[in-house]
């Protein structure tokens, strides 16, 4: 089994905590998106959204990430005998919280000169990588349709602010949840934890913590808690507490200006 997959990609957090929560083995492969890496043509053909993550399993591929989470019950079930299945309340959360597209909300708290440089890197890739596969050129002509649509869309005020929305709106009826439970799903982990996880980490890693996060109680104890099992510090931890966030964050942006220098396309 194969897991395409990037710890940039709040996606991928998903399936990855699914995956080392349910013990089941896998093979690792990162793509790195801000710099282009699923653009290349061995990943565009297998994948022409060039959204992370990825699980394939022999000719089976999967790009939902609630669908791979749902099939990796199933795996675990056969191959480490974990019966463990989501029930219908788990699975409903699951769908609730992957409702929430992260991209409009992360991107508005990117400062301008970054994010505008990061798309015009983007859009030379695939430029690129067009040149060197001809046959996929018309799907790679809507990727770069959509770079410049996710711009306009940036300058419309209205789309940031139902982002925004839709999230104040998750996270409250997760508070109340958590009224009663210790987690969401019940007094028990579960996968609508795995996939609820994440995005509590990219508020914090967009500095958002207090705004979001703090000001609601029982998400900052759920928060305090689920930080401390061992597959969030493999994780999500290990890229992104403390120093190593800034370690995570500076690699890439390092890896970015010299390809742009040497014009490594």
């Amino acid at each position: 089994m194969q897991l395409y997959h990037h710890p940039f990609s709040l996606n991928s957090q998903k399936v990855r905590l699914a995956l080392e929560e349910k013990g089941v083995d896998y093979t690792s492969f990162h793509v790195n998106p801000i710099l282009g890496k699923n653009m290349n043509s061995s990943f565009f053909r297998m994948n022409t959204r060039a959204k992370l993550p990825v699980f394939k399993n022999g000719s089976h591929i999967i790009f939902d990430t609630v669908e791979t989470i749902l099939y990796i019950e199933r795996i675990a079930a056969v191959s480490v005998g974990n019966n463990s299945f989501s029930s219908q309340e788990v699975i409903e959360w699951m769908r609730k919280i992957e409702q929430w597209n992260p991209k409009y909300f992360t991107l508005s708290h990117i400062p301008d000169k970054h994010r505008l440089f990061v798309s015009k890197f983007i859009r030379k890739v695939v430029i690129a990588r067009m040149a060197e596969s001809p046959d996929l050129a018309s799907a790679y002509h809507g990727k770069l349709r959509e770079a410049y649509e996710t711009e306009e869309k940036l300058k419309n005020p209205d789309v940031v602010k139902r982002s925004k929305e839709s999230l104040v709106q998750l996270l409250d009826e997760v508070e109340t949840k958590l009224n009663d439970t210790t987690y969401i799903g019940g007094d028990e982990f579960t996968m609508a934890d795995a996939t609820f996880i994440p995005v509590l980490a990219r508020l914090v890693l967009l500095g958002l913590e207090d705004e979001y996060i703090t000001c609601r109680p029982n998400i900052a104890d759920y928060w305090g808690l689920v930080q401390q099992r061992p597959t969030y510090k493999k994780v999500i931890g290990k890229y992104f507490n403390g120093w190593r966030k800034k370690k995570t964050l500076m690699k890439t942006w390092c890896s970015l200006r010299v390809r742009e220098f040497l014009r490594r396309y």
